[in-house]
Order: C-alpha cells, then structure tokens, then sequence
C-alpha cells in the first residue's frame, strides 16, 4: 500500500511562531526530544472546520510541559489561534491537529535546561473511517505483555510521547497477528486503556472504566462521561480486574481519533456491540458535528 510521506507534503505547518511551507518544518538529529525523549504532544480532530475542544487540548499541551519541567513559550490562547491559522491555510474541513512541543539543540545530556522549546502544529485531512454501522460491528484487540507504569517510576499524567513506546510495541505485534488494537493492564494487573484509547465496559446497564490514576484521563473519555451521565447511565471510575470482563455485555474505546469505537473482543472475551454502543455513538457524533 502506497502512503503519502509524512515529510513530503504540500501545505503549511506553523512552527515557532510562524507558518511555514510543510517540507520546511524540521529539527536538529541531535534535538533534546529526539534522544531523551523530552517531547510532549496532542491529538485534536477537526469537524466541519472547527477543532473540537480545541482550548482543552491546548491548555493539557501546556501542563503537559510543565509535567516535564518545561514551559511552553506560548499562552493557550496564542496555541489556540496557531491551531485555528494552520487549519485555516491548509483548507481543512474534516481532518486531525497534532501540535508538538520538544526541547531542541542546544545541550545534549540528560540535563537540558537551557535547550529552546519548540512548538510546531500540523493538520491534515483525515474523515471519520467507518460509518456507524461498520463500528458497531466492532474491533478485536490483544491483551499486552507491556504494562502502564506506576506514577512513581513516569511523568504518566503528561501526555508525554515517551509513554507511547510500549503502546507502539503493543500495537506492532496485535496487528502483526490479525487484531487491531491491544489492551494494556497496568502495573496492578488492572485493566487500564488501549494504546491510545480509554476502555469502557457496560456491566448490568451500567459503564464501568477503570480509574485513570496511571494514565490520561481523556478528553473525549470525559465527553463520553457526560453524554453518557445526560442521557441517565450510571457511570462507574473504580479498578478494574481483568477477569471481569467476563460480565460485560458490550466494551467500546474512547478517543480523539478512535471517537466511540465498539469492541467486539478482548483476549478470551467476547462482546456484542448493541444498544449503549450505538447511544454513545450517536451522542458522540451529534456533540462534535453540532
């Protein structure tokens, strides 16, 4: 299958402050977030031209920086308004954000504090995969050998791009042998996310997901949280063993680019995407297309 490079693209991308053709918008290899990993980022998805949540993506930008002890060189609104600039002069309609913020080339060491931060932000076309009849057929996923860590031992409320290498690594070897995504427990044992994705499972009428102390507490997954809670279902944040799984009727995902996506099958469980699935993601695309 032939893909269009990231690297060589038309269009522009705002970096530093400025818009910039997109083949220009490079780094140093021997850039601080390249080697040590001192590099935060978002997700954000585009709707009819507007980024959904866009001040909520921008603010967890800058507190994400600072998780790592860094602060970012721009205020959420001079973020917000990049974001809006780049999506406007790449005439997106329906499509995803990624902004990015890295310690650059001025030291090279573990200690790096007198490295610039850069921020750049790209955007490009990407329409929602399935309709909502293909996603409620649902998707399989792997239960990883890789674990979320302890708080302790990772920065794990940053969205920090270090914290996706076991994701990567989870996600390469599900698809390697025919699923397409991979739940990861944490160091407990409990059921934690997908690799990029929260969990939900519908137990008795009920969404159970597990408590977000070890990983992001998503923004869709709090939009889906307040779909869910409007339309009257209880929602339960409690730990969440994985032989529970057995009891739930129905598991679905929750994301920037996953949306509502139902799962079908975990490990030695199965599920049959029905009513709260389809709730949820009629809720989900009525809120963001509103």
């Amino acid at each position: 299958m032939s893909v269009l490079p990231f690297d060589d693209r038309d269009g522009q991308i705002w970096m530093d402050g400025e818009l910039i053709p997109w083949r220009e918008a490079k780094l140093h290899v021997l850039s601080h977030g390249l080697h040590y990993a001192s590099c935060v980022f978002e997700g954000e998805r585009v709707y009819g031209g507007t980024i959904f949540k866009l001040r909520e993506h921008s603010q967890r930008l800058i507190e994400s920086g600072k998780i790592l002890g860094y602060t970012l060189p721009y205020s959420v609104e001079e973020i917000d308004a990049a974001s809006n600039a780049v999506v406007k002069a790449n005439n997106i309609t329906d499509g995803y954000v990624r902004p990015v913020a890295w310690r650059g080339s001025e030291m090279m060491g573990v200690a790096a504090q007198a490295t610039k931060i850069r921020l750049a932000i790209a955007t490009w076309p990407w329409p929602s995969y399935f309709s909502p009849e293909a996603r409620l057929r649902g998707i399989r996923l792997q239960i990883s050998e890789w674990r979320r860590p302890h708080p302790q031992t990772a920065p794990t409320n940053s969205k920090a791009a270090g914290l996706y290498m076991i994701c990567t690594l989870s996600k390469h070897r599900a698809e390697g042998e025919g699923y397409e995504d991979s739940l990861m427990l944490d160091w407990r044992g409990q059921v934690a996310e997908a690799t990029g994705a929260n969990v939900f499972l519908a137990i008795d009428g009920k969404l159970h997901t597990p408590t977000p102390d070890c990983f992001l507490d998503g923004i869709t997954r709090r939009t889906v949280i307040g779909l869910a809670k409007k339309r009257g279902i209880e929602v339960i944040e409690r730990a969440i063993l994985p032989e529970e799984m057995a009891k739930a009727s129905e598991v679905f995902l929750t994301g920037t680019a996953a949306e509502v996506t139902p799962v079908r099958e975990i490990g030695p469980y199965q599920f049959q995407p029905g009513r709260l699935c389809e709730a949820m993601i009629a809720d989900y695309d009525g809120l963001v297309r509103a």
